[in-house]
């Protein structure tokens, strides 16, 4: 009898328990769901895992809660900029803005949309503004853009000057050592330019664009040799079948070229 006791009891006290613990969830759950920061954070999770719709979604949702939350506007402009959503994106960096004047990061994402969407003066001027911030800790960003910019303008001499000027303030920044080898070439200076493919691969060794670069800079040159080696290195690293074509060529023409 003194047993059954015991157990009820205990089952009593494992509803009891049960029943606490459902109801401070449910607390927790209410409490999350009025929580900005939690659905923003929520948003960067599945931003990171490439899930742009639920990133969306709860980007969208913690701004409901905080519309001034510039960090939540400029992730949701990072997120619609991915989905190719580019107007949608353009306001969401000006609302990052809007909320923080001095959220510099916002105003190089906005160059970036500009960009993509053809407007370059827009462009500019948003790169610009940007390193007029002295407090900018990622200057590198906004020169590579006019770099870029000007590149596709081709207006060299002013691409060379701020990629160089990218490059002084991160020196270990593959792409600007990339797009240096891709300026070198257009001005001639294909030696140059092969200096700056290494340096490119050498920094992000797994990249396959920066190899390819590399590569047929070094066929340009008559650096034949080596151009093989880096083919054949980048060729099964290729997905795409056009990619693999266009390898295959320069490996059949180099080995008329190489005499092992």
């Amino acid at each position: 009898m003194k047993s059954q006791k015991i157990q009820s009891v205990l089952v009593l006290f494992l509803v009891l328990a049960l029943t606490t613990c459902a109801s401070t969830q449910s607390k927790l759950d209410k409490a999350k769901a009025k929580d900005p920061q939690y659905q923003y954070n929520l948003g960067l999770f599945y931003l990171n895992n490439n899930n742009l719709d639920e990133a969306i979604k709860y980007f969208n949702k913690s701004l409901s809660l905080d519309p001034k939350n510039h960090l939540a506007w400029n992730a949701l402009g990072l997120a619609q900029s991915i989905k190719g959503n580019f107007e949608a994106s353009v306001q969401a960096f000006r609302k990052a803005l809007e909320a923080n004047p001095q959220f510099t990061e916002a105003r190089n994402n906005l160059g970036t949309i500009y960009f993509e969407l053809g407007q370059y003066d827009k462009a500019e001027a948003e790169y610009r503004q940007a390193l007029l911030d002295p407090n900018y800790t990622s200057r590198e960003l906004p020169y590579y853009n006019l770099a870029r910019l000007f590149f596709v303008q081709e207006k060299y001499d002013e691409a060379y000057d701020n990629v160089q000027k990218a490059i002084q303030v991160k020196n270990r920044f593959a792409m600007a050592h990339n797009l240096r080898g891709l300026i070198l070439e257009k001005t001639g200076d294909l030696e140059e330019a092969v200096v700056a493919f290494e340096q490119a691969v050498k920094i992000v060794p797994e990249d396959t664009t920066f190899l390819f670069n590399l590569a047929r800079a070094q066929y340009d040159t008559g650096q034949y040799r080596k151009s093989k080696e880096n083919f054949e290195k980048l060729y099964p690293r290729l997905v795409s079948q056009e990619d693999r074509d266009a390898v295959k060529k320069y490996l059949e023409e180099l080995k008329k070229l190489v005499k092992d």
